[in-house]
């Protein structure tokens, strides 16, 4: 019997570590989607914004070759170097790959922004320089020039984008890494740090000449700006994957937590029912209360002197919350709260002053058997926790009974001893 009390405490306190673990963990993924659904929609509002640029730059395209065709000027050249978006690595499997994964994830993403930072800025200068072009074209470039002006703002547009999905997504790889710490401390610690991306460069074009070089910088804002538009979408797709994932994290994590706490109310149940034997074992509440209820009896008739004893019940037993003694008519003659589980400035007197111990089921229950009672769970009226009582019957040297020994037991701090 000892032994199944021993290992019941060890299994209830596991699970209520296990359980604050997931809890932490399930709190950490809800923070993470809530921030992946921020990014993404700040990532779709980028996506539409790189689309009306590919369309303007289109018509742009579509001008700068009439203007072309008429030999009025030419079209700027200008070379990009382009990096397209690396392949997201596999699915993981388990928690640790899935944080890993998405560390891995969010540096491609960053190398995505830099790619359209620079086709942004480079959409600017070319259009910038198309604008002067224009000025210099005349009459032939001035419905060039209001497209220019329009593909310039919306680069613009494009790089204030860009910087708030970049600090979204810092803060994004923040709680990524934050939930890989908590992934290795309750999944064997495994897990890697996310590492940030790599910026590219892109080669500068240059201006050669009037309307020639204006037509093929136009070409080049048209190709780049549709491959802006599908590297965002790029980006789309493996934020809303992410999301996904970290849904499947949490839904995981709260099963988890749901299985931890059923294994801590059940080590609990068992503990509560090897109370039931009374243990030579300092863990045996049993033990402790009827000890405590003899002592009681030697002072029969001196409820005054009781006062200390009840200070060095919860002095010696921090799991105690309150440590009582009600003589047969139900009145609380002497009690002594913890005050490790009972907040400063807190009345505990208020407490037991309104208590009738005669209605109570476990005071009820030991003047009829003669015998300690333990409670069920329920929520203390000091700490808002859950506690249960033991109940022990206090006699005088004559055998008669004078009233019950009762010890509140904080059930959290009593599964850590």
């Amino acid at each position: 019997m000892q032994q199944i009390q021993n290992s019941s405490i060890e299994v209830a306190a596991s699970g209520s570590t296990v359980n604050a673990t997931a809890s932490e963990l399930a709190s950490g993924s809800s923070q993470q989607a809530a921030g992946v659904v921020e990014i993404t929609a700040t990532m779709e509002e980028l996506a539409r914004t790189a689309a009306q640029i590919a369309a303007n730059a289109a018509s742009q395209a579509e001008l700068a070759a009439q203007s072309e065709q008429s030999g009025d000027t030419g079209a700027a050249a200008v070379e990009e170097a382009l990096h397209g978006v690396e392949e997201v690595q596999k699915r993981i499997n388990g928690i640790a790959d899935r944080a890993d994964t998405l560390g891995a994830r969010s540096k491609e993403i960053y190398r995505v922004l830099e790619l359209i930072t620079e086709i942004a800025q480079e959409t600017h200068l070319l259009s910038l320089n198309a604008t002067i072009e224009a000025a210099a074209a005349g009459e032939h470039g001035r419905r060039f020039s209001v497209v220019a002006d329009e593909v310039r703002h919306l680069a613009q547009r494009s790089q204030e984008s860009v910087a708030s999905v970049r600090s979204l997504l810092d803060e994004f790889a923040g709680s990524i890494r934050a939930t890989v710490v908590a992934t290795e401390e309750g999944s064997k610690e495994a897990a890697l740090v996310l590492e940030r991306a790599r910026s590219a460069a892109a080669a500068i074009a240059e201006l050669r000449g009037a309307l020639t070089h204006t037509a093929r910088a136009a070409r080049e804002i048209s190709l780049a700006t549709q491959q802006q538009r599908t590297a965002s979408d790029q980006v789309v797709l493996t934020l809303k994957e992410v999301s996904q994932v970290i849904q499947r994290m949490a839904q995981g994590l709260k099963h988890f937590s749901v299985t931890s706490e059923r294994l801590h109310q059940l080590a609990l149940s068992i503990q509560l029912l090897t109370q039931s034997f009374r243990l030579d074992s300092p863990r045996s509440l049993k033990n402790l209360g009827e000890r405590c209820a003899g002592e009681v009896g030697l002072r029969s008739g001196h409820w005054e002197s009781l006062g200390p004893q009840m200070e060095e019940v919860v002095r010696q037993s921090p799991f105690v919350e309150l440590a009582f003694v009600a003589d047969m008519n139900g009145n609380i003659v002497a009690s002594s709260a913890n005050p490790e589980w009972v907040a400063e400035g807190t009345d505990t007197s208020a407490v037991t002053a309104g208590l009738n111990a005669k209605e109570r089921p476990w005071f009820q229950a030991v003047v009829r058997d003669g015998r300690t009672v333990i409670t069920p769970l329920y929520e203390s009226l000091l700490t808002g926790q859950r506690c249960f009582t033991v109940a022990s019957p206090a006699r005088d040297a004559r055998g008669v009974l004078i009233g019950v020994m009762g010890i509140d037991v904080n059930a959290r701090s009593w599964t850590k001893i």
